[in-house]
């Protein structure tokens, strides 16, 4: 029934707001309570009668004259008082906590966050104003990140599960949301700024088709008439606006995660999305930038299969031109040969050191995982090269081996082992006779199936053969006959 009432006013207090608005103005300018009090009789007459016009225009002079007269503090007991009257209307006081936000630039700091608190109070479990609760912590947790306080910063701005506004526009919501992934990875709370990401729809940064000014004329004006139509209820009409620049400080926040959990492929994933955006392919430096690092971090991430499926997609892109070295270093990777580490990392070490992803000296880089991923690098090159020889090669002498691979006994063990471990390749080592086997061992059941397939492949040929030969000896008993056949001819034609 409020719901009603609230929209359909008992009483038009118009005419009366109209007349003693200026009078309480006047008043303010002497005393300033009598004038509040005079204004409270008001409100309590138009919000007695649902006008809610009248009662928003009267709320909203109560906390200008507070304001105007420099007194937050009373400010702030007005705000709490008016909020708490009872049958107070929803969107006379969404009016009135806007316009106590649009006061906050005038403030002093330690008015400004008493003000921040009061409107943090009266916004506190009110589905109506969530929007404005979320722009008046984030407004606090900015202060408390200027004031250096970070963990603050994180704690108040994490606080608010963004996602569930309905009336919040979705680009505010996705700035809201990487506000606080942001805090928490400044704070070394990597967890947390993984579940928070996971939020964030990916989908919402789809590159859209371009729109002649004709189509974006005829949407901006669909809006708007949505936006005149559109109840209190209603979610925000939705802009088609660009949203390259939060796709791209997604996709670098993600790709700061990765790193940080050493997830290379997914790093190298997103590096791609990146270089699928727009503004990055039109900015030559920028492209030539994510293409090194999308080969960067394919090259580093652990074999399987998925990786192996991307890396040789990633070698038929053409724009690798851009990048020849990290182009040649890529292709060797797809190919079924070696490539001794002390070549690589002569040839290619400068090049790759000049980067921000590696780094050849332990602490010489503002990354600390830069030496790590240079040691990452390595144990790839060194598992390519296991893989090349496991398939060359059944039996192998392990001196032999550690010289292909350029290591030690003890690290050619390792790195097998490794490999073994992740069912990349299978092998056991004979140690009295310092051999390594490649060749895997198979069943009664393998041998079977194979001899049974050599033989249904032997018998397909057998009969092949006999059709053919039948058929050539058909083809002989009919060729004499038509030369007869011919010679008569010539003959009776003599």
């Amino acid at each position: 029934m409020s719901e009603l009432q609230s929209l359909k006013p008992d009483k038009d207090f118009t005419a009366e707001v109209d007349k003693q608005l200026p009078e309480i103005e006047k008043l303010a300018q002497t005393n300033v309570q009598a004038a509040i009090e005079k204004a409270l009789v008001l409100e309590k007459q138009t919000r007695q009668a649902s006008d809610l016009a009248s009662t928003s225009r009267v709320i909203i002079a109560i906390v200008t004259i507070c304001k105007n007269a420099g007194d937050w503090a009373l400010l702030n007991e007005q705000v709490i008082l008016l909020s708490k009257k009872h049958g107070q209307l929803k969107q006379a006081t969404t009016k009135m906590v806007q316009v106590v936000m649009s006061f906050l630039d005038d403030a002093d700091m330690e008015n400004k966050l008493s003000v921040i608190e009061t409107l943090r109070t009266v916004t506190e479990g009110k589905i109506f104003v969530e929007v404005e609760r979320a722009r008046v912590t984030r407004m606090l947790s900015d202060i408390k990140r200027d004031q250096g306080d970070k963990k603050a910063a994180a704690d108040i701005l994490c606080e608010l599960q963004v996602e569930t506004f309905g009336s919040m526009e979705r680009r505010e919501k996705t700035e809201f949301i990487l506000q606080q992934v942001s805090l928490c990875i400044e704070n070394d709370d990597w967890t947390q700024a993984g579940v928070l990401i996971r939020k964030v729809s990916t989908r919402y940064f789809a590159r859209k088709p371009k729109k002649t000014p004709e189509q974006l004329e005829k949407e901006n004006k669909e809006r708007e008439e949505k936006e005149k139509n559109r109840s209190v209820d209603d979610p925000p009409v939705e802009k088609d606006d660009d949203v390259t620049d939060l796709k791209l400080r997604y996709y670098e926040l993600q790709i700061l995660l990765a790193k940080h959990d050493d997830k290379y492929l997914d790093a190298c994933k997103h590096w791609r999305q990146v270089l699928d955006t727009q503004v990055v392919e039109e900015n030559p430096e920028h492209l030539r930038l994510a293409l090194q690092h999308v080969i960067h971090f394919i090259i580093l991430a652990p074999h399987d299969n998925e990786q192996s499926d991307l890396l040789h997609r990633i070698q038929k892109e053409s724009r690798n031109s851009l990048v020849p070295e990290d182009a040649a270093l890529l292709k060797l990777f797809t190919i079924p040969e070696l490539m001794r580490w002390p070549m690589v990392s002569q040839k290619f070490g400068p090049h790759l050191c000049s980067t921000d992803v590696f780094d050849a000296e332990p602490n010489q880089s503002a990354d600390p995982k830069s030496y790590q991923r240079w040691t990452d690098l390595r144990k790839r090159v060194i598992e390519h090269n296991v893989r090349v020889v496991a398939k060359y090669y059944t039996r192998i002498k392990v001196g032999r081996l550690c010289q292909l691979l350029d290591l030690t006994e003890e690290e050619t063990e390792k790195y097998i082992s490794d490999l073994v471990t992740a069912k990349t390749i299978y092998a056991k080592i004979d140690r009295p006779a310092r051999v390594v086997n490649f060749a895997k061992p198979r069943d009664a059941d393998d041998v079977l199936n194979e001899w049974s397939g050599n033989m249904s492949s032997l018998l397909d040929l057998l009969e092949r053969i006999d059709h053919l030969i039948t058929k050539e000896e058909m083809m002989a008993r009919i060729q004499p006959t038509k030369v007869d056949k011919a010679a008569k001819a010539a003959i009776k034609g003599q």
